[in-house]
This record gives C-alpha cells, sequence and structure tokens, in this order.
C-alpha cells in the first residue's frame, strides 16, 4: 500500500506530550495548522529519506484554510498521523510544491 492511500487510511493524529508546544515556540505553527495541511489540496508527500530512525518518516508540503504554505514531517502510528515537526516552507521547498502540487 503507498504512502497516500495509507494516509487516507488515518483517522486522525497523535500528538506526543513532547512535540505538543514545539511547533509553535520554534516556528509558530499550530498544531491545527500542522493538521490542516492534511486535510487541504493540493498536498505533496514523500519519504524523509535524509533522516535515519528506527521509525520511517515522511514529509508534507501542503497549505492551510488561511493559505500558509508549510512542511510537516511525521510518522504513522497505525491509523494516526503523529507530527515531528512543521515549519513554514523555504523557497525551494515552495517551487517543488508548485511543480508537484
Amino acid at each position: 500500500m503507498g504512502l497516500v492511500e495509507r494516509l487516507r487510511r488515518c483517522t486522525g493524529f497523535d500528538w506526543d506530550e513532547g512535540n505538543r508546544d514545539k511547533n509553535w515556540l520554534r516556528h509558530r505553527v499550530s498544531n491545527g495548522e500542522a493538521e490542516q495541511v492534511f486535510l487541504m489540496q493540493p498536498l505533496v508527500v514523500a519519504d524523509d529519506d535524509g533522516h535515519f530512525a528506527e521509525e520511517e518518516r515522511y514529509f508534507a508540503l501542503g497549505r492551510t484554510e488561511k493559505k500558509r504554505l508549510l512542511l510537516v514531517v511525521f510518522i504513522l502510528r497505525g491509523d494516526l498521523v503523529r507530527v515531528i515537526s512543521a515549519r513554514d516552507m523555504t523557497k525551494r521547498e515552495r517551487e517543488v510544491y508548485r511543480v508537484h502540487g
């Protein structure tokens, strides 16, 4: 099953206590904004090949309801999305989003 299909089967989000406030404090991205990225179109998702960890990580390029462009790093835990990090896209990431989104 592909990543997009796995995301479609997700039923919600799992916020780790250690990450619950991190994105707001570091990047002024609320948990709600990070979640919106997965509900809006277009959404570009891919493996995070540059990170080595026990769990497979992915990233998403997407926008919020207010059209804020975000990069969200996440893992899948069963049928839940666990956000690891969320921040504004860089110029290069915005270009990738425009081309692939």
